[in-house]
């Protein structure tokens, strides 16, 4: 009868801990995600809050486009382009849309298309017709444009990648039309680090592109064409299962070789978050795994002001100088840290200084007159703990360290006393030394 007691008691502990718990509270351990590679970043910060296999290099299909989306942007503000300029589709463009395998929206020529109704086929439907257009409007060519893409993300600092043409089809797909300068059997290539990257310039630098990317359905040409991305607001009953609340982009991805893949991008709260899945087996699942993401990432997280403004490192906080009215001065951090950080870890964080040595003398000090608010370094975040770091090197977490108030440089007069003050104070001080050795 006690073990019985005992097996009710255990089994009551387990029930209560899954209610505890609830269904949304995912572990990254956990997530157990159906794709070959994923990773989540805060929008924000560039903080990367998950991955798996974040660096290998695989088929981004027509994830591709999202650079064409930059490029074309990029274009407009430029003021090369607008979204009224026009352009007809080449003979090239033509024969892609007219390909019943690559589910082009019909396309046809001698008529205009503005850069806007293109722009919308590319970042609703995903025509590929429709890129290539585009990409032979701002380059003369697609061979042209493909170096543009490349040259690009060198800027971003994207570090797995290769684009050889502007859709994401296989080269070998194109035929004799695959851009000029590239492998005929060439695949464009992204990791999930590098898609996000991709992803995280494109809204943070044309945060435009998300008016489109959100559209669910539109009329072009006469009739309506559907975003692929199933997890926007669909009047489809079949849609509605992938819906998740704030999503409203950004680019679907599939081809034989790269399977189904998803980079999307949700806003709940202010708090926006990037995620990417790569090689899945089906459409649905790329959904299903973006929503285990993105639910991990909302859940889990927190923005915390792990350090206020003005914060000053316990011991760290004063330097010595030289040479002015007074012989210390405080410092602080001028601006205060908010990063995302997982729920109940904010004791794992801690600041170092790292001085500027130009700043300073040889024997560490500051020479007077320093002034209020002068920066003399930086001060780092550190986390005691496994730490995924950032999507941009540049964003890791730093702030300018400063002078707390200003200090004044000391007229020749006081200095020469507390020259002779100190001199004397030093002889005394050895005098009295010389006695205890006597003694001793």
């Amino acid at each position: 009868m006690k073990k019985i007691y005992k097996q009710i008691a255990i089994l009551f502990v387990v029930i209560l801990t899954i209610s505890f718990v609830g269904p949304h509270s995912t572990e990254a351990k956990t997530l157990k995600l159906k794709a070959e590679s994923a990773i989540l970043v805060d929008a924000g910060t560039g903080k990367i809050l998950y991955s798996k296999n974040p660096d290998v290099s695989l088929p981004p299909a027509s994830m591709t486009k999202m650079m064409t989306e930059y490029l074309v942007l990029e274009a407009i503000d430029k003021r090369e382009i607008n979204w009224d300029s026009t352009t007809q589709i080449s003979d090239y463009s033509y024969s892609i849309s007219a390909d019943p395998s690559f589910s082009g929206i019909g396309l046809t020529q001698d008529k205009d298309y503005t850069v806007e109704e293109l722009y919308h086929a590319m970042a609703i439907n995903s025509d590929n017709a429709a890129t290539i257009a585009l990409a032979e409007l701002i380059a003369g060519s697609e061979g042209e444009f493909v170096k543009m893409m490349n040259k690009k993300a060198e800027e971003m600092g994207l570090t797995e990648f290769k684009f050889v043409n502007s859709s994401g089809l296989d080269n070998e797909s194109l035929g004799k039309n695959h851009p000029e300068g590239t492998d005929p059997k060439g695949v464009n290539l992204l990791s999930a680090r590098s898609a996000a990257l991709l992803a995280y310039h494109l809204i943070n630098d044309y945060p435009e592109a998300l008016e489109i990317s959100s559209i669910p359905e539109i009329e072009f040409d006469g009739k309506m064409i559907t975003n692929w991305n199933w997890m926007l607001p669909h009047n489809s009953v079949n849609f509605k299962q992938f819906y998740y609340e704030g999503i409203d982009g950004l680019k679907t991805g599939y081809t034989d070789l790269a399977g189904y893949c998803f980079t999307g991008t949700a806003e709940r709260n202010g708090k926006r978050l990037i995620s990417v899945v790569m090689k899945t087996d089906s459409e649905a699942t790329r959904f299903k795994e973006t929503i285990k993401l993105m639910d991990y990432g909302y859940n889990n997280f927190e923005d915390v002001e792990l350090f206020s403004k003005g914060y000053q490192i316990k011991d760290e906080s004063t330097l010595p100088v030289i040479k002015g009215k007074d012989k210390t001065v405080d410092i602080e951090i001028k601006d205060a840290i908010v990063i995302p950080i997982k729920k109940g870890t904010e004791d794992k964080y801690s600041l170092t200084y790292k001085l500027d040595k130009k700043k300073l003398t040889d024997s560490g000090e500051l020479e007077a007159p320093v002034k209020k608010g002068e920066k003399i370094g930086t001060a780092e975040l550190v986390y005691d703990g496994d730490d995924l770091g950032y999507i941009v090197e540049s964003e890791k977490q730093q702030v300018d360290v400063i002078t707390k108030d200003s200090v004044e440089k000391s007229n020749w007069f006081m200095l020469m006393l507390r020259a002779i003050g100190e001199f004397f104070s030093n002889l005394f001080s050895s005098i009295v030394d010389m006695i205890k050795g006597w003694f001793n």
